[in-house]
């Protein structure tokens, strides 16, 4: 499969990432010895890996795959001796925590490794399974409930959506020693998902949540790590009224972040449209991104004066700028002062009725 390299699969929790090695493995003639970190027996026995008894729990297995692997304490350190000293084996393992599985991961695994990040279904995906006219009908089911494989197939879309953020959003988060405070933590998601598509601070979360901004900080890296947000910096070539280190916050899902409001009215009863179709076309982006591979950065950019534009895509010396209005009729006007400053720049107006280029070309 990956001759002398691990395959490395991470993602947020429920996104699919042992179905999709099952897939892979479907059919396969080798032998395989399925380990899953969430099992206190697995953790005990791969917890000081050495060649010797690495060897003994293989066998003959050709094929090792560890389900959530960030589990494990030594997990870098356990396939990297597999991949250097028992070469006749192939290693996959699935992560659902950045923080902690590259932690354990990266630096052992400097060239042994190839990863994927497996996030929740994308535009394109859904398309492909669904067909085009059928996705843009549901456009307004995925603003609201968004892509996660179980809510797309499921009739019962709030119920799943509570109990996953509930019951499995946090949980890596909630089991790190660092992490205290649930309750911190809840409010500062909260806090966050009434705030998408404006820019937060830290020292202003604090004050809201009743937490230093140093603490707030490290729940956002944390949140970032875990695949619940993504964050979006202020673009800026150094012009003197540009803002310079601000930043915005979204969700990597539409549901999540309904169900952490505890919001699912429909469209028409909602007065934050703006901010959900906002939120879904950036993370819909980025995923269409990371699934073509194409290495661009993401960004917003704002003036002191409070001039703006919602979103800024830079791909080397290219530079494309959008504005996104969820009604096709709304007026929207590109700032003259970016315009100005970067006039080589293309911009595109990006609605209900053109989205689907947006979300499918790069």
């Amino acid at each position: 499969m990956f001759k002398n390299k691990a395959l490395i699969i991470f993602g947020p929790r429920q996104v699919g990432k042992t179905t999709l090695v099952n897939l892979l493995l479907e059919g396969q003639k080798e032998s395989i010895l399925h380990l899953n970190g969430d099992n206190y027996d697995t953790r005990e026995l791969l917890s000081k890996p050495n060649v010797s008894e690495l060897k003994s729990i293989i066998g003959n297995t050709k094929i090792l795959f560890i389900d959530e692997a960030q589990r494990i304490s030594e997990v870098g350190l356990l396939i990297k001796i597999i991949v250097d000293q028992i070469k006749t084996v192939q290693v996959i393992a699935t992560g659902s925590s950045a923080f902690d599985l590259a932690g354990k991961i990266n630096e052992p695994l400097t060239g042994r490794k190839f990863e994927i990040l497996l996030l929740p279904f994308s535009h394109t995906e859904l398309v492909k399974d669904f067909g085009l006219l059928e996705e843009k009908r549901a456009l307004e089911q995925r603003l609201i409930f968004g892509s996660y494989p179980e809510i797309v197939t499921s009739q019962q879309k709030t119920k799943l959506l509570k109990l996953l953020t509930d019951s499995y959003l946090y949980k890596d988060l909630f089991e790190l020693e660092q992490l205290k405070k649930p309750i911190l933590l809840q409010k500062l998601v909260k806090a966050l998902a009434l705030q998408v598509g404006s820019e937060v601070n830290a020292n202003e979360l604090g004050k809201l949540v009743g937490a230093s901004s140093k603490t707030v900080e490290k729940y956002l890296t944390l949140l970032e790590s875990a695949f619940v947000i993504f964050t979006l910096s202020s673009y800026s070539n150094n012009a003197r009224n540009e803002l310079k280190k601000s930043r915005k916050i979204y969700f990597y899902d539409n549901g999540i972040l309904n169900a952490i409001v505890n919001n699912f009215n429909p469209l028409q009863n909602r007065t934050n449209v703006g901010s959900l179709w906002e939120n879904y076309l950036l993370s819909e982006r980025r995923k269409l991104l990371n699934i073509q591979e194409i290495d661009a950065e993401m960004y917003f950019w704002r003036t002191t004066q409070q001039q703006e534009v919602d979103y800024v895509e830079i791909h080397f010396d290219k530079i494309l700028a959008f504005e996104f209005k969820w009604n096709e009729k709304q007026k929207a006007r590109f700032s003259k002062t970016f315009t100005k400053a970067y006039p080589t720049a293309e911009t595109t107006v990006i609605h209900k009725e053109n989205y689907m280029e947006f979300l499918r070309e790069v």
